[in-house]
């Protein structure tokens, strides 16, 4: 059975996404605010939730209709052939949002469209009462002025919940958008990247994974797998074949560091856990004491942003910090994330790149400093001592 399915993301990064989904053969995408559609079957479903490393969750579109009243609500539920989604036994989940609807209780909407769901159910099933003991189906009621749309979530937890970050350290950056932020540098495998305010190491632990060719979902478990019309086999396929995938050796060259050792101490838990503790360094240092003699290297980092109370001082040296470390670091390319409006000015250099990203619901500008090309023909694989 094909389907029509939407990958979300976060606003900003749907370019990122649907290069994903090139890459892995899917063509006529229709790329919107937070989303892209395409089609695809239980396969595709598969093979999106273990390999997308910036996409949010798969989800299946059942529907989409006008509707102004709730009875227009509930015949529009209702049209859809919930048969052909759901057992007789599923555990239905309603979820809902109402954004300039006129239909705006979301209570009420979750309330129709389920009774709306059973009522079609009761059709194909011939019976009245369902005891929801099978497998959990999550169905969201959206609404967008008079624009309904009906999905069902494929995914389950989060797809930034790749299942190695057993503890979450302050302010965490989300695996996803942590992936987004290196794909739009010009950073690839075997190249130096360090990430100086490394936190728990989300950055140089993705950017391991992405070196590595490991597939972020290959290790975790999905909503639809338990789902009884799905076939368990096409799952542990699509799992092998990105196994088979993966790099085993790669040179070192993917640096972490931060000023507070239980951070790092966090990170190296991390990067084990994640398959990665091979192919990534951490150590506890300052940012001030950064230097290499190699060339042509990237910094990627989420510092700070100074949004509690009594941090911007700190915050705002740290960012002048930052700036003396790139005057230092002359032929490397940053590229640092912050929501301050004042950054450039405290790095001491206007970006040659900005973008517009959400990290959470924080808008944020992605800052790029574009080092030199290096010349052709040059060993940039090897790295020294930092």
């Amino acid at each position: 059975m094909t389907f029509d399915l939407i990958a979300t993301t976060a606003f900003g990064i749907e370019p990122i996404t649907a290069r994903e989904l090139e890459n892995l053969g899917f063509s006529d995408l229709k790329v919107e605010n937070g989303r892209i559609t395409f089609r695809g079957d239980e396969r595709d479903i598969a093979r999106c939730n273990i390999n997308l490393r910036t996409a949010d969750r798969i989800l299946i579109r059942a529907a989409e209709f006008k509707a102004v009243t709730f009875e227009e609500l509930f015949q529009g539920v209702k049209a859809i052939p919930w048969g052909d989604y759901l057992p007789e036994d599923a555990e239905m989940h309603v979820v809902g949002r109402s954004v300039r609807s006129g239909l705006y209780s979301v209570p009420d909407c979750q309330s129709i469209t389920k009774k709306a769901i059973i009522e079609k159910m009761k059709e194909k099933y011939n019976r009245t009462v369902f005891d929801e003991t099978g497998p959990k189906y999550k169905i969201e009621v959206a609404l967008l002025k008079d624009i309904v749309s009906i999905t069902v979530d494929t995914t389950g937890a989060g797809l930034n919940k790749r299942g190695y970050r057993k503890i979450v350290g302050e302010a965490p950056l989300k695996e996803t958008m942590a992936c987004a932020l290196l794909l739009l540098t010009y950073w690839k495998r075997g190249r130096i990247l360090v990430d100086p305010l490394c936190g728990s190491g989300t950055i140089p632990i993705e950017a391991a994974m992405i070196a590595k060719n490991i597939a972020p979902g290959v290790n975790r478990s999905f909503v639809s797998e338990t789902w009884k019309d799905f076939d368990s086999g096409i799952w542990k396929a699509v799992r092998e074949e990105a196994k088979a995938g993966e790099i085993r050796d790669i040179p070192q060259t993917i640096f972490g560091s931060d000023l507070n050792p239980k951070s790092v101490d966090l990170a190296l838990l991390h990067a084990k856990e994640a398959g990665v503790g091979d192919a990534v360094s951490f150590k506890q240092m300052n940012v001030l004491d950064l230097y290499s003699n190699d060339k042509y290297g990237f910094i990627v980092t989420n510092p700070p942003y100074g949004e509690r109370i009594g941090e911007m001082r700190a915050v705002e040296s740290l960012y002048r910090d930052l700036g003396k470390v790139y005057k230092r670091l002359d032929t490397w390319s940053f590229y640092i994330i912050t929501s301050h409006p004042s950054f450039e000015k405290l790095f001491g250099k206007i970006a040659d790149k900005r973008r517009k990203l959400y990290n959470g619901q924080l808008l944020c500008q992605y800052y790029q400093y574009l080092g030199p090309k290096p010349p052709k023909n040059i060993d940039l694989t090897t790295s020294e001592d930092r």
